[in-house]
């Protein structure tokens, strides 16, 4: 073969072997972006599976803690109740568990009270740690226990009108202490049917409020306001579509 006819023959064959390279690859990219593409899926799917257990368990976690008799809350309520415990839980940085916020709003409905009053009463008492095992100074009536800070001379009539049986350890229990909390508020209210004397009579008794009434003309103490004010700044940030 003459030296020009073997280049134009190498040249061909290299032509052909690059387009075939070229058609190889192309098809190799094709199948790697078909696979990328079902491991997307794949993914996609398992955090679908993963948000759905989550919710289940919540579900789970919370019915566990309710009594026998008690009659859960419809579809509407049980979404504004995860709502709310959602904002609850990012607004305390975590500390406030989404299991305790969703009772806490469940709670709170029934008893026809702002969750976000309940809440924010629970920050002040705890002195924003939402610490369960909270345990306040020493007074002349000895200490106050629990996230919602009960004392041991109180607990138990607050904890008969809730209808719960009563154990000193029991203040240390989220649950038991958002709604003693809450049906605490609830029966303050009915007495005054004003926020100010409800939250003030909470934080230093009814007899400390009446004082502090008399000696100051209304019941506007820092307690009340900053629980309210800090309440309603929560409401603006909940949007509750349903």
């Amino acid at each position: 073969m003459k030296k020009n006819q073997r280049i134009i023959f190498i040249a061909a064959a290299a032509f052909v072997l690059l387009g075939g390279t070229s058609i190889v690859l192309a098809f190799q990219n094709i199948q790697m972006q078909e696979q990328v593409e079902e491991i997307k899926a794949e993914k996609q799917k398992q955090k679908e599976q993963q948000i759905l257990e989550e919710e289940m368990a919540r579900m789970e976690t919370y019915i566990d803690t309710l009594p026998d008799d008690y009659e859960l809350a419809g579809y509407d309520s049980w979404q504004r109740a995860s709502i709310i415990a959602d904002h609850l839980y990012e607004d305390s940085d975590g500390r406030f568990k989404e299991e305790w916020g969703t009772f806490l709003a469940l709670e709170a409905e029934r008893k026809n009270i702002d969750p976000f009053l309940v809440y924010e009463l629970l920050r002040v008492e705890t002195g924003d740690t939402f610490d369960p095992e909270t345990v306040g100074p020493e007074t002349q009536y000895g200490h106050a226990y629990g996230m919602a800070q009960f004392m041991k001379n109180t607990g138990p009539w607050i904890a008969d009108m809730a209808d719960l049986p009563y154990e000193d350890d029991l203040l240390f229990d989220p649950f038991y202490s958002i709604q003693l909390s809450v049906v605490y508020l609830e029966f303050l209210y009915s007495q005054y049917e004003d926020w100010d004397y409800a939250l003030t009579a909470y934080h230093r008794g009814i007899y400390g409020m009446e004082a502090y009434v008399e000696e100051h003309g209304d019941a506007k103490s820092w307690y009340a306001v900053e629980i309210q004010e800090n309440a309603e700044e929560n409401q603006q940030l909940v949007t509750l579509d349903y």
